[in-house]
């Protein structure tokens, strides 16, 4: 959003509910990980990241200043603070360096925003609006696979105090063991009282382990990405669309959902759409996905309400499990 449409367009439409028409809560990212991913086109400093925009070539600067002032903008309800984030296979001084880098802007993120904050209370309105009037900022957990690390991160963002606290540097290529370690030796430790929220993550699968280790709050592109090439989540594990044996099929593509497409729409139909390259394959495939991964979420609430979540995750992994044995 910072790039395309960019800010000034956004502005002019009163923020990004507005320019959307969602109505609901928005967390918007800092562009950090965005940034991580364009490591060949970045030049990285104390100050913040020059980088060539991917669009057209432009350079572009961020910092945490500017980022906390790009989120106002947008008014998001959510705001993440300006990280550094390391790649998995990070070693431990890459990583030590790049986690107290994280923290030290998210400390110039934090008197940003509290600036930002004021500014608005002064004029009781945000730059733009959002449904409370007002913004949370997150702060970053960094540190990678190595825990003292972790531990060290966590104690750095807390002390800085903030609304919620996420888990950054996980699901960019490590294996899953090593997430769940990070994710069992940070729980214990973070504010009782406070979001946790796990970023980039992850599969149905994933949403589940990670709510049994204690997370509250996820984020994750899978659903459309995958139904984008024909990747389908289901009740019974993961399949894809384009596989022939499905081109007789008249099952739904999980009789177990209950949204508009496995209602209306046969597996071979949506496989006729895909291999015939129509773009509604792809938004019906997405529009499942996102059924899915929200209808999971509900019934993991659901769950916990019930003091069942023990019983539902055993059934819930065990089918996908079953499938994959198949």
């Amino acid at each position: 959003m910072f790039l395309r449409p960019g800010i000034e367009i956004i502005k002019e439409f009163g923020g990004l509910h507005k320019f959307s028409t969602w109505s609901r809560s928005l967390l918007t990212d800092s562009g950090g990980f965005q940034v991580f991913s364009l490591t060949d086109l970045r030049k990285l400093t104390e100050e913040g990241v020059e980088f060539r925009s991917h669009i057209d070539g432009s350079k572009k600067f961020l910092s945490p200043e500017v980022s906390m002032e790009t989120q106002a903008a947008f008014g998001s309800e959510i705001v993440m603070v300006f990280d550094e984030c390391p790649p998995g296979d990070a070693g431990f001084e890459q990583t030590r360096k790049s986690l107290e880098l994280t923290a030290r802007w998210a400390e110039r993120s934090k008197n940003r925003f509290n600036e930002l904050q004021l500014q608005c209370a002064d004029t009781g309105i945000l730059e733009a609006e959002n449904l409370s009037g007002r913004q949370a900022l997150f702060g970053i957990i960094q540190g990678a696979g190595h825990l003292e690390l972790r531990k060290e991160s966590l104690e750095k963002t807390v002390e800085i105090d903030f609304d919620g606290y996420a888990i950054g540097g996980l699901s960019v290529g490590e294996e899953k063991g090593v997430m769940y370690e990070v994710l069992e030796f940070l729980s214990p430790q973070m504010p009782e009282n406070a979001p946790r929220y796990l970023m980039g993550v992850g599969t149905p699968e994933d949403l589940v382990e990670a709510v049994y280790r204690g997370v509250d709050l996820f984020d994750c592109v899978l659903p459309t990405r995958n139904g984008r090439t024909g990747g389908v989540f289901t009740s019974r594990g993961k399949l894809n669309i384009r596989n022939a044996k499905f081109a007789f099929d008249k099952e739904p593509l999980d009789s177990e959902c209950a949204c508009s497409v496995c209602k209306r729409y046969s597996k071979a139909y949506l496989r006729h759409m895909y291999q015939a390259k129509e773009m509604l394959a792809a938004v019906l495939i997405s529009h499942h996905n996102l059924a899915f991964f929200l209808d999971t979420m509900k019934k993991v609430r659901q769950a916990i309400k019930l003091s069942n979540f023990g019983e539902f995750r055993r059934d819930f992994l065990g089918k996908l499990r079953e499938e994959e044995k198949e």
